[in-house]
């Protein structure tokens, strides 16, 4: 039977990603060698870095705006460190949204002072908080674009005269920014672009080098630039698919085309939830991320029959996180707007049962 991967992370990727990759895997280009056995010097894996960092930045917008794209290691949790280690020498400011700003919030304490700018934790973060003011005076304003396990998205970024620092990691290539306004956005491949082991940055160059610390070489954002994304070995395998699928959105018509797509799932998904009275949805209605839609049983006698339609319907990676509970519907690029069919589907059929 055909699995719908509604998981959170690792996620699904496109079928015709995963072919490449995995003929890769046994011979790349017709060089009788695997991909993962292949130098990382060599000219066929430079090729590809270089043209994953190019794509990355082409689909972005950001193709000759003083802009460098990095393939790192060590997920956003890294970057968590990376980003206050390069940036920040007196006072950084934070919106605090969910699980990772928390993560992110701790790291940069480590290196000088953290202001809480605005906070949803309140109400478990099931909303983006709104109408407060950015200090004056911060190194940079961090924030995280869309929050996988609250289900919650910015729809509108703070202006500040600050540096913006995004963590992205979830919504990346999903929908039409204007990304020239984030001065460093980093994203873990593993969302909307490829497989766990490598971590995209895009850094604009001239913010850089500014910090009186001394910073180490594998944290530093300058050294990676000057080693073209090569200062150790980079992960091959998740650097090569992040690439493929890049080229995949690319001849989807990018981030426009997938945008619209994207839309079209939550749409659907979210109707049901408010129009069916089995279902109540988590976060408030205005911040509703299109990416990660939460939502639970407003009877949970009914959990043991609809996780049972769940199963027989093929529908996988639906549990929500611990810190919410319920359900959680990932709908990242590849997922198809038939798999958010079926799902919609077997809740209007719980409807019906209950």
């Amino acid at each position: 039977m055909k699995k719908h991967n509604f998981s959170a992370g690792p996620c699904i990727l496109p079928n015709e990603v995963l072919l490449k990759a995995s003929e890769a895997v046994m011979d790349l280009n017709g060089s009788g060698l695997s991909l993962v056995e292949i130098s990382h010097r060599s000219k066929d894996f430079v090729a590809i870095m270089e043209n994953a960092r190019a794509l990355a930045l082409e689909l972005l917008g950001l193709e000759g705006k003083g802009y460098q794209a990095l393939f790192l290691q060590g997920g956003a949790s890294m970057e968590f460190l990376m980003a206050a280690y390069n940036l920040l020498e007196k006072k950084a400011g934070y919106i605090n949204t969910g699980t990772w700003s928390d993560k992110a919030i701790k790291e940069a304490k480590l290196f000088g002072e953290v202001v809480e700018v605005a906070s949803s934790k309140d109400k478990n973060y099931n909303y983006i908080p709104k109408g407060y003011a950015v200090p004056k005076g911060l190194d940079y304003l961090h924030l995280t674009s869309n929050n996988t396990i609250f289900g919650t998205q910015f729809k509108e970024f703070p202006k500040t005269d600050a540096l913006l620092v995004c963590d992205m990691s979830s919504d990346i290539f999903s929908r039409v920014l204007d990304f020239s306004q984030f001065d460093l956005i980093y994203a873990g491949a593993q969302k909307n672009m490829g497989p766990a082991g490598t971590t995209l940055a895009v850094v604009k160059k001239d913010i850089l080098g500014k910090v009186s610390r001394k910073i180490p070489s594998m944290l530093d954002y300058q050294v990676h630039i000057s080693k073209d994304s090569m200062f150790n070995t980079p992960p091959v395998f998740a650097v090569y698919t992040s690439m493929l699928t890049l080229e995949w959105l690319k001849n989807k018509g990018g981030i426009a085309a997938i945008e619209e797509v994207n839309d079209k799932k939550a749409q659907l998904l979210y109707s049901e939830i408010d129009l069916n009275p089995v279902f109540q949805g988590f976060a408030k209605k205005e911040d509703r991320s299109t990416m990660n839609a939460t939502f639970n049983l407003a009877d949970q006698d009914l959990k043991e029959t609809f996780e049972s339609m769940l199963q027989e319907g093929g529908i996988n990676g639906l549990n929500g996180h611990r810190s919410v509970g319920g359900y959680r519907a990932s709908m990242y690029n590849a997922l198809s707007l038939e798999s958010v069919g079926v799902l919609v589907d077997i809740m209007s059929e719980m409807e019906r049962k209950a």
